[in-house]
């Protein structure tokens, strides 16, 4: 391989116009003949651009309204011959083929396509063949071509040319190259993607993933582990589509933390606020605004919630704001500030402000994945929501006011690592036990943090007396159950299932309180 490529003749042909007439500039004024195709062509033409139709070049006419127009030997011929191989070269003589040193390509937008709702034939017509075509002849042929994917990379390109005379060092293609066969597995996982969802097959039997990479991290959970943050394209609102308008730059536990946070309070529609500690919600409340919702949230646990996130679901107003700077925070996430609540968080230069544009949809189906030694475990986000459709299993009804308690604690604890205990009362959380190996430790961890909560705002009563309990899974044994009575929950709202249902429905009558089951589990490892 030539450790330095001269440029002598370029094909461009790209969907996003972005760069693409400073770069048909740059090029023409080093003498470099220029390809090129339909909108392309005419965009560098109107600017001054001197180009040559790809037509005109072959001899071949485009035809099928564009479908082929580069899929000519001429073109692939001029890319993939191996300038130092004399066959090679020959072949390239007899057919009259001139090299092609440069290719500029990006693909038409078939994921931008997706996301915007586009029909079944749209999407279809916005797969490139072409494209892909010409990209992976140029990245297999990196030792004689350089292949530019992404407008993003125009400058370092226009750097590099400068620098060597016109050409291109080896390094500096192997690396285009690389960027070049990602692009193309990227967009093939998405038109893969989106052919199993309309099948109806989201879990086919062959599957690639694809993202862009938003931030190189400097570190991942722990300093001696590499990261970075990518994007899936999907476009669903949250950390990935945020906005960073202040703060330190973000870490792999921030994204992480943030990402939880947001999930949560995307489940209500009254305003809520949620505040994450490593992935664990630390207080949750609904509120008729967000700074009743604060107050209430961080009642729950003020000591966990110090270096915590914070997710609400309206537009954070300086009423809030003003509450949430009295406390250290690493990050807010939301999906979006006023003027007034941006001014306060500006005062604190290290926290970091994110801001969405908009609410995902909790009910929305989409996939989550997590690696294990040597594959991937695959599988549907829980956008399951439990409605009305509760099962009484006592004598007592539960009121009016415990039934909405019960509702809003159950969804909070699908978002709590199991085995996860909530305690709820009046739409805020006012004890949480998460992550624990025994479901009766969950319950009785939760009622200590509410005692502690308690003594820390000098109250005599624990919050929990006269709350409601939820538990992401069935009662194993009643002794989960008798911890929360006897600590002064009033009702129960659980999946049920569990082969000892009869003795934890008698301990429940037993005490008094109103139990219901759901059908339905929430575990969250």
């Amino acid at each position: 391989m030539p450790d330095s490529a001269p440029i002598a003749r370029a094909l461009i042909s790209v969907s996003d116009k972005t760069g693409l007439v400073e770069l048909g500039t740059f090029l023409s004024g080093r003498g470099i003949e220029i390809l090129s195709t339909g909108g392309s062509a005419k965009a560098l033409r109107d600017a001054g651009v001197p180009v040559v139709e790809v037509a005109d070049y072959t001899g071949f006419p485009e035809m099928m309204d564009g479908r082929v127009k580069t899929l000519q030997p001429k073109i692939h011929g001029g890319i993939l011959a191996q300038r130092e191989n004399a066959t090679h070269r020959a072949s390239m003589a007899e057919h009259g083929i001139e090299p092609i040193d440069l290719l500029v390509i990006n693909l038409y937008p078939f994921e931008a396509t997706v996301r915007g709702g586009a029909d079944f034939d749209t999407c279809i017509e916005n797969i490139d063949i072409g494209g892909p075509a010409l990209i992976r002849a140029a990245a297999k042929n990196h030792g004689d071509v350089a292949v530019v994917v992404d407008p993003a990379d125009y400058p370092a390109l226009i750097e590099e040319m400068t620098e060597r005379g016109g050409g291109t060092s080896a390094e500096f293609r192997r690396q285009l190259a690389a960027r070049a066969f990602a692009r193309t597995g990227s967009y093939d996982g998405a038109i893969g993607r989106w052919f199993a969802e309309a099948l109806g097959n989201p879990l086919p039997e062959k599957v690639v993933f694809g993202g862009e990479r938003l931030q190189a991290l400097r570190y991942g959970e722990n300093p001696h582990q590499q990261a970075a943050f990518y994007a899936d394209g999907s476009g669903r609102p949250g950390v990935a589509t945020a906005e960073q308008i202040q703060g330190k730059e973000l870490s792999y536990n921030n994204i992480n933390d943030a990402d939880a946070a947001f999930d949560l309070v995307s489940e209500f529609g009254s305003p809520a606020i949620a505040i994450i500690k490593h992935a664990n919600p630390c207080g949750v409340a609904m509120a008729d605004s967000l700074a009743a919702a604060w107050d209430r949230a961080l009642a729950c646990d003020p000591v966990s919630a110090f270096g915590g996130i914070i997710a609400t679901n309206r537009t954070l107003d300086g009423a809030a704001a003003e509450r949430f700077v009295q406390i250290f925070s690493e990050v807010i996430i939301a999906p979006d500030a006023d003027a007034d609540a941006r001014k306060i968080l500006a005062e604190k230069k290290n926290l970091r402000l994110l801001l969405t544009g908009g609410m995902p949809d909790p009910g929305a189906v989409a996939l989550t994945f997590r690696s294990v030694s040597g594959g991937l475990l695959v599988q549907g986000r829980d956008n399951s929501v439990t409605a009305g459709a509760l099962e009484v299993k006592t004598k007592r009804e539960p009121t009016e006011q415990e039934r909405a308690d019960m509702l809003f604690a159950f969804t909070v604890c699908k978002h709590v690592k199991s085995n996860a205990i909530v305690y709820a009362k009046n739409g805020a959380t006012v004890g949480i036990g998460a992550g624990q190996m025994s479901r009766v430790d969950s319950a009785r961890i939760a009622v200590h943090k509410a005692e502690q909560a308690a003594k820390e705002a000098g109250l005599a009563e624990n919050p929990v007396k006269g709350s409601v309990v939820a538990s992401d899974a069935f009662f194993p044994f009643a002794d989960g159950l008798i911890a929360a009575a006897e600590a002064g929950a009033t009702a129960v709202i659980q999946p049920g299932g569990s082969v000892r249902d009869v003795e934890v429905i008698a301990a429940a009558e037993e005490r008094d309180l109103a139990m219901v089951f759901t059908g339905q589990r929430h575990f969250r490892h």
